[in-house]
This record gives C-alpha cells, structure tokens and sequence, in this order.
C-alpha cells in the first residue's frame, strides 16, 4: 500500500501500475481496498488497477478534525485523488456505498472519467440501503465511544452474519469483513471519522434521490452491474439505473449478495474486460 496526503488527510492506495486502462475501484462503509483483491488479481495483467481506501469507517489512518467526511465531502475526496495522481481516461467503478460515490462524481462533470461501473449500490431512495445500512446508520448516532462498544458485538461471527450487519451483504467473505472491522474497535479516532459520516448520511437521506435527476445528463458508456440475488439493493434499481443513463447497460451477476467482488470476483472482472477493452487505449 502506497499513502498519499489529501486534504482531508492520509489515504492508502493499491496501484498496480502499469500502462493499460485506468481502473480507479471504490469500496463501500465499513470496508477497504482489500474488497477488491481478487478482481484486481484476474485484471492487473492488463489493467492498471488502482483502489483507495476512503475514510468510510476501515481506514487505518485518521483524517483532520475539520475534514468533510460527508459522501460529497469523499466523493471529492476521489476527484483530488484523481487529480493528485494524474489520472486521465479512467474507467471508475464503485460497489456498495462505492457507488453512491461514483454517482456524484460522474453527476459533478468529472472529465478524467470517461466511463462509470455501478456494482450493485445504493441509489434512489434505498439510501442507506436496507436493514443493514439503516442499522449502520442508527448505530452513528451514539458518541464515539458508545458506538465502539456496540460495533464490539461484530466480533462474534454469528453476529457479523445477521441481516442488519454483512449477513445480506456477502455469501462468502466474512473474513473480509472480520478484518475490515478492525480500525473502528480499536483506533477511538477511526470510531470519531466513522460516526461524523454515518451523521451526515442520516441528515442528507434524499441525497442519491437528487443525484439521480442529474445522471440523464452524463452522457458516457456506464455499466450497471446487479447482483442476481440481492438482499439489500432492490433489483429493479439495477435496471432502472441503466434506463437513465444515456449510454447505460445492465448485467446481472448470479450467486452472489451485494459484494460482487468477494463473492464473484471472476465474473466481475469478465464483465470489466468486456466493458473497458485493452484496446480502447
């Protein structure tokens, strides 16, 4: 992991490196960069793949006390990152919370990405999205300290596979997600970044509802990529996403819950392939 110096603060990155396509990859709430690891193990070859870890509640260094950690506030958190690294013609892909970000960067005009992967995330009204992110949310209105030692339960697997915590997110990475947990219960600063977000998205719930009426006007190629058998973001979101975008299609991806990329990293990263040719560049 290489750390850049953003203005909201320190933030890890992968990058693979290389001269192929650009592929920047966002994570959800409560997760890392490792989401990816395996998509980025199947493209890497051919790609450069790049994937941050954003301040979203599994970060390993703390941002600035006055820093925004609004989803506006980390969706420009990425355009700088962008910026900072001189990305140009870059294919952004966002799962889960991920890709409520790529939603507002693609409607703030971004012109370094010339095309979108929406992976199963929230949108429209399901903001935060079903018993699991509302839950979340609820959770981030307890003072730091105390919603440390609620988080402190999703030590107990049986816990962390509940409805309301990763149980409807992921069929196969509870690893993953076991490790993901560890900055919020044990770093206080990560447990004060972790509850300002969850507090923005509980006074902004109409957010993505706004975002959308501005996506008819991106007009650039846009993937929308569903999980077949998603829990928590409704199905006919998929579809209704890639009706308004101009250039959107849809593809669904069978067994697997909302974490397409822990659950079935190979059929992502074909359809990627497919979506975003060597040849393109």
């Amino acid at each position: 992991m290489t750390v850049i110096e953003l203005s909201a603060g320190p933030v890890e990155y992968t990058d693979t490196g290389g001269s192929g396509p650009v592929l920047v990859l966002l994570h959800g709430l409560m997760m890392d960069a490792s989401l990816w690891d395996d998509v980025i193990a199947d493209l890497s070859a051919d790609y450069r793949c790049i994937a941050p870890t954003l301040p979203l509640g599994a970060h390993g260094h703390a941002m600035h006390a006055d820093a925004d950690l609004s989803l506006p506030g980390v969706a420009r958190l990425v355009t700088e990152f962008l910026d900072r690294l001189d990305l140009r013609d870059v294919t952004l892909a966002g799962n889960d919370t991920g890709g409520a970000l790529v939603q507002l960067v693609i409607a703030g005009g971004d012109d370094r990405v010339v095309r979108a992967v929406l992976i199963s995330c929230d949108a429209f009204d399901n903001f935060p999205p079903g018993l699991t992110g509302r839950a979340l949310v609820l959770s981030g209105k307890l003072p730091p300290a105390l919603f440390g030692l609620f988080m402190q339960q999703m030590r107990i697997r049986a816990v962390r596979r509940l409805p309301i915590a990763f149980g409807w997110l992921t069929r196969r990475g509870d690893a993953a997600t076991a490790r993901w947990l560890r900055p919020v219960l044990t770093q206080p600063e990560i447990r004060r970044d972790t509850v300002r977000t969850l507090r923005s998205i509980a006074a902004n719930r109409g957010m993505l509802v706004e975002t959308a009426d501005k996506l008819a006007d991106v007009d650039r190629p846009a993937l929308v990529v569903w999980a077949a058998d998603d829990r928590v973001m409704p199905p006919e979101h998929g579809s209704r996403l890639a009706g308004l975008l101009p250039q959107g299609r849809l593809v669904e991806i069978a067994d697997s819950y909302t974490l397409v990329p822990l659950d079935q990293p190979g059929a992502l990263a074909g359809v990627i392939r497919t979506f975003t040719p060597v040849a393109a560049v």
